[in-house]
């Protein structure tokens, strides 16, 4: 799309830009998120933020679906320091009577389908969140590493860094969690 700019104004240029990227922000907000109604809210509200600051977008600094992943680490990130203060039952509340038995169907199914992605997460908890950020956005959602340090806001060389930091880190945590996995079977059997 050309001039994401009029996502802000333009119904059929946001309908467009919808179509075109709500199957990778699914995935991203599913990535991060196991609670179907909440992947269901965030997605929504990472649509609307990026109607709200669709007039930032800059052709140069990035391409449509890194800034909308830059929106959605964003819009990710605020609502799990909001939950913190909040309340779990009130937010947990607020979503469910808008998705009918198909929308909840089909944000089960790609919850599912994420699932992997999600346990990849729990190897990633030693790793320092600067360098898990550039591995998520490499690595997961498909961006280059030049897009991922426009994101976060970054050289491009301290991307790379970074990414080969983390990768290596990952490693480490996957074969200790391997290992770790191992003998609980042999204990077990």
């Amino acid at each position: 799309m050309d001039d994401i700019r009029s996502i802000g104004t333009d119904p059929d240029a946001f309908e467009r830009f919808y179509r075109t990227h709500v199957r990778a922000i699914e995935g991203f907000v599913a990535r991060r998120v196991r609670d179907p109604h909440k992947a269901a809210d965030l997605t929504a509200d990472i649509f609307l933020a990026a109607i709200e600051s669709a007039s930032s977008y800059r052709d140069n600094r990035g391409s449509p679906i890194g800034w909308l992943y830059g929106i959605a680490r964003n819009v990710i990130a605020r609502d799990a320091r909001n939950t913190a203060r909040e309340l779990k039952a009130v937010s947990r509340v607020s979503g469910r009577a808008l998705l009918d038995a198909d929308s909840m169907a089909r944000v089960e199914e790609r919850l599912d389908a994420e699932l992997g992605a999600r346990q990849i997460y729990i190897g990633l908890a030693r790793v320092s969140e600067a360098e898990r950020a550039v591995l998520e956005l490499v690595a997961l959602d498909g961006l280059t590493v030049s897009d991922a340090a426009h994101v976060l806001g970054i050289q491009p060389v301290t991307a790379r860094v970074r990414l080969h930091r983390a990768r290596r880190a990952l490693k480490v945590n996957l074969a200790r969690a391997v290992d770790i996995g191992h003998s609980q079977v042999e204990v077990t059997q």
